[in-house]
């Protein structure tokens, strides 16, 4: 019996070493089935639930994703932005008779007249503590009676400061305390692709906001008035949009929206607004004077291109003096039609439009100096700048 059980004994305890034998060269082989298991990652702590979120958002212990907003820019923006109601008289002539011709039998028939209402809609821009607003003139213009609407509701009657229907712009005043005012902004500094938000009063739904961008700068020859340089945008603009704000995304005024372009056709996403830098001189003109001063030297430039050139006489293309006023600063330093204008002010001369406008901006009493191309020969002239006629 003892043999037994040692030879038993035996057995298990080389089954043991050879076990262990065995498990020694496994581990040595392959020393990663003995590493420690890394323990799960710990989920991070929920953060803090920002003040007014929702108590349940910090429970779920995620941030959620930012959300692309103009809300702010509107917030600060769209208080200054009022609705303009218009009503005016209009007279037209009405057929005494149901048929045209009929008329014909009793000789030479006196028109008959009448007289209605019309009542349009637009917008306006409240710019200062004084009550100032700025909208567009054809918003204004032959009107019996403006009455304008705050965002929160007041109403108030304005009158007239002044009118620049060489811009579109006309300037309002209205006295309510508190005012809301626009921050304005540089439309030298916008750029094509900008993103800008309009705001007005379309169709009667006041208070407004349309999204778009910036599609071209310095638009020109539109004839839409006498000084064009807009700001061409896609952010739509309807009727009773005219005289609202054109924004940035920090919610400055950048321009003031006017027209759209051919909107019977079925055209969409072409609409104008004028740079708030050429209101912002407009309205410190009508503010201080009662209209707009601008300079003036007496020439009216013309656009001509190479092949017109050459029909009559021209050596190239460009920007053709096409008349000279008599007795103007332009003539008594000896400009004449068919100079063609090569520099204003040392700036290149890109079109006539160009040429207009920089001519207006000069102060009265300032010198100007122009260079033109005659012939062959280059001649560079200095002028005063006189106050434009009225």
């Amino acid at each position: 019996m003892l043999q037994r059980l040692g030879r038993g004994l035996t057995f298990i305890a080389g089954s043991v070493v050879g076990g262990l034998a065995l498990a020694f060269v496994i581990v040595a082989l392959h020393p990663g089935l003995i590493r420690a298991p890394r323990p799960a990652p710990r989920a991070p702590a929920a953060m803090p639930a920002a003040p007014g979120a929702a108590p349940g958002a910090a429970a779920a212990g995620r941030r959620e994703p930012a959300v692309l907003s103009y809300a702010s820019a509107v917030e600060r923006a769209a208080p200054a932005v009022v609705n303009i109601y218009t009503a005016r008289v209009v007279t037209e002539q009405v057929n005494p008779f149901p048929f045209a011709n009929f008329g014909e039998l009793f000789g030479n028939v006196l028109p008959l007249y009448r007289q209605r209402i019309e009542r349009t809609l637009g917008s306006g821009v409240i710019v200062d503590r004084q009550g100032h607003i700025v909208t567009n003139y054809h918003v204004i213009a032959n009107a019996a009676s403006i009455r304008v609407q705050l965002a929160d509701g007041r109403v108030a009657v304005p009158h007239i400061v002044g009118v620049d229907p060489d811009t579109d712009l006309a300037v309002l005043q209205i006295s309510l305390p508190h005012l809301p005012v626009i921050a304005f902004g540089q439309s030298s500094q916008v750029r094509v692709g900008d993103i800008v938000l309009a705001i007005g009063n379309p169709l009667g739904l006041s208070q407004t906001v349309t999204h778009g961008i910036v599609s071209a700068t310095g638009r020109e020859d539109l004839g839409i008035s006498a000084f064009d340089d807009f700001i061409q945008t896609d952010a739509p603009i309807n009727f009773g949009n005219s005289g609202g704000a054109l924004v940035n995304s920090n919610g400055q005024l950048i321009g003031i929206n006017t027209a759209i372009v051919a909107k019977n056709l079925g055209v969409e996403g072409i609409g104008f607004a004028i740079p708030v830098d050429m209101v912002r001189g407009v309205l410190h003109d009508i503010i201080k004077y009662g209209k707009v001063i601008r300079g003036w030297i007496g020439i009216v430039p013309e656009d001509i291109s190479n092949t017109q050139a050459r029909q009559v006489g021209l050596p190239r293309g460009g920007v053709v003096i096409a008349y000279v006023y008599e007795g103007s600063p332009a003539q008594k330093v000896g400009l004449k039609p068919g100079d063609l204008l090569l520099k204003l002010g040392g700036a290149a001369v890109r079109s006539a439009e160009q040429a207009r406008v920089d001519i207006a901006r000069r102060k009265p009493g300032t010198t100007l100096k122009v260079q033109v191309l005659r012939g062959q020969q280059t001649l560079n002239l200095t002028l005063a700048v006189k106050q434009g006629p009225t």
